[in-house]
């Protein structure tokens, strides 16, 4: 549990910079605007270049903006680098983050909003999907562009499943208490010692997608007001922390899942070390490459009426306060989202795995446009029944998936349920004195936000 008087390092940089004027308040000065002709260095920050998707929708940036020298500053999104940076008056021209996490910082004046360049540019959100562009807007202003949509779905074992006696038809999401129940039939151990684990639940990380299963929220509308502790919250918290303790208690499944081979040939799936989970959709590519063979089926997630229901996240382009390139950033949050840059990118994709003899099971954008022509003229059967089932699951989960909403708080709203969700998962609170404890802190941290 973090101590109550120590602030989160968010908050503390923040503070600073606030005393000195606010964020951005002795900004470099600004080279060019947004409709300027781009040229010169272009400095980024929290991207890189892991795949053809990304260097191919780079390259053609590239191709078509030769006057602009882009230099990537490759790895994470650091918090406390930007926060520096921003104070030091030498903030990089362009940043890509977690969306959910987009509005702290617009709240706090670090991001330039961007009505400019998308005038310039042609850019509208309503491109994009609605779940996706309402996390970069703030107080009904753009101050982001977003990229990917990665939603949620279940992935079984069916050689687990059947092991178990569980019928794979009627395996659902649905029946909490069945669902424990099939969670400890699934479970494997050698004394203290765990074998299998039959339900990961996935909580804290998941805990937004199990408290809107239960008809809950974690946050208004508006995202100025906590439900951490409702009742679905608590009753989520509860399920999580049941099946846990069945399978021996919470040191000893994340012991169990620290042993796993999460991106390899041996994976807990193929394994057989996990019966059931929901997991993200980018994990389907994973067990394509490595282990295309397991007994895998992918079912979407459904709420408490048997409802298909996912969480979208997912990452976005934002423009810095300060930021000395903005006519050169703005085209490039433009180029990195268009259908044909995406096209072009998934292309590359598919065909690099092709020729390394590998399915290939699709490129999944926030652009409402980009993935009809991708599932139109990119996307193919692969010819593994599981996978092209389970390709099938997310394109439905994307038309059913919810997104937190844009929130002045949203990392310390989160920082308060994930605390919540360790200490209940370890023994040490019960799920409803966790999350009673961590809505003060929310509430708490949104009031700070909303007196700015």
């Amino acid at each position: 549990m973090r101590p109550r008087a120590a602030l989160p390092p968010l908050l503390v940089v923040v503070l600073v910079l606030t005393g000195c004027g606010g964020l951005g308040a002795h900004r470099a000065e600004v080279r060019t605007g947004f409709a300027d002709e781009p040229a010169g260095p272009l400095s980024t920050m929290g991207y890189s270049l892991p795949d053809e998707v990304a260097r191919v929708r780079v390259d053609r940036f590239r191709q078509r903006y030769p006057a602009v020298d882009l230099r990537l500053n490759e790895g994470a999104f650091d918090e406390q680098q930007f926060l520096s940076a921003l104070a030091g008056g030498n903030p990089p021209d362009l940043v890509y983050l977690d969306r959910a996490d987009l509005p702290s910082y617009a709240a706090r004046g670090a991001l330039l909003p961007l009505d400019e360049c998308f005038a310039v540019t042609g850019l509208d959100l309503a491109e994009f999907r609605p779940a996706a562009a309402a996390q970069v807007r703030y107080r009904g202003r753009p101050f982001g562009v977003p990229e990917f949509f990665v939603v949620r779905l279940v992935m079984v074992n069916r050689a687990v499943l059947a092991e178990a006696g569980i019928d794979l038809a009627g395996f659902d999401t649905a029946d909490w208490g069945r669902l424990a129940g099939w969670a400890r039939a699934m479970t494997r151990a050698d004394g203290s010692r765990l074998l299998r684990l039959g339900v990961d639940p996935k909580i804290p990380d998941f805990f937004p997608l199990w408290v809107r299963a239960a008809g809950g929220e974690l946050l208004a509308a508006d995202g100025r007001t906590a439900r951490l502790d409702s009742p679905e919250a608590v009753e989520a918290l509860e399920l999580a922390r049941r099946i846990v303790d069945q399978a021996g208690g919470q040191g000893v499944v994340q012991a169990f899942r620290d042993g796993w081979d999460l991106f390899g040939a041996r994976n807990p799936f193929a394994a057989g070390q996990l019966g059931a989970s929901p997991m993200e959709d980018w994990y389907l590519n994973v067990l394509a490459q490595n282990s295309p063979t397991a007994p895998v089926a992918v079912l979407p997630f459904v709420d408490r009426d048997h409802r298909p229901l996912s969480w979208a996240t997912g990452l976005a382009w934002a423009i810095p306060q300060g930021a000395r390139n903005r006519a050169a950033a703005c085209r490039m949050v433009r180029e990195m989202t268009t259908p044909d840059a995406w096209v072009a990118a998934a292309t590359a994709k598919r065909d690099a795995r092709l020729a390394r003899n590998l399915p290939y099971t699709g490129t999944y954008t926030a652009h409402v446009v980009a993935d009809e022509r991708v599932r139109a003229e990119v996307l193919r059967p692969t010819g593994i029944g599981w996978l092209d089932e389970g390709i099938a699951v997310i394109e439905r989960a994307q038309g059913v998936a919810f997104a937190l909403p844009a929130s002045p708080a949203g990392a310390e709203v989160k920082r308060a349920w994930e605390d919540a969700a360790t200490r209940a998962l370890g023994g040490r609170a019960s799920p409803a004195d966790a999350l009673r404890e961590a809505q003060q802190r929310a509430t708490a941290a949104l009031a700070r936000a909303g007196a700015r």
